[in-house]
This record gives C-alpha cells, structure tokens and sequence, in this order.
C-alpha cells in the first residue's frame, strides 16, 4: 500500500482516471483518487493545465513593477520638459 494515495486500482477501476492518470483506492473513505501528470488537473485528471506564461507569481509582480517604474519615469520626464520649456 502506498501511504500518500492508497492502493492502486484494479479491474475496471483502473480506467478511472483519464489522460494517463494513475487510480487509487482510498480505502478509508471508499472511493477512488487519481494523481494526474503534470498536464492535467481535476479529480479525474480530465482537465488540460494550460502553460502559463510566468513561471510563478513574483515573475509577474516583478514585471508589473518594473513597467510602473518605467511609466512614473516618464511622467516625470513629461513634466521636467513641460516646465523647461515654458
């Protein structure tokens, strides 16, 4: 028995889970888990997980910052020139 999912599937129930999915049996509870490979999601793994484009949440944060950054600077700009000019 394997202590983190149960014990595998047997039978019909090994079809269970989709897309490559292995089945387990949770005995304690009566019912079936899967555990999906890393390109699905879901309780039967029958959900794509789509890529995404930042690999986690501080790359986008730092993204977003540095693009505020940018912005505030040029702001800044537009109105040192606004105001040497006049």
């Amino acid at each position: 028995m394997m202590a983190d999912h149960g014990d595998p599937c047997d039978g019909q129930e090994a079809s269970y889970c989709m897309n490559g999915g292995t089945c387990y049996k949770i005995l304690s509870m009566n019912t079936l888990s899967c555990v999906c490979n890393e390109d699905y999601k879901g309780s039967r793994c029958e959900q794509l997980q789509l890529p995404s484009k930042f690999t986690n949440a501080g790359e986008a944060g730092l993204i977003t910052a540095v693009v505020i950054v940018v912005l505030l600077i040029l702001v800044v700009l537009a109105v040192v020139i606004f105001y040497v000019r006049k």
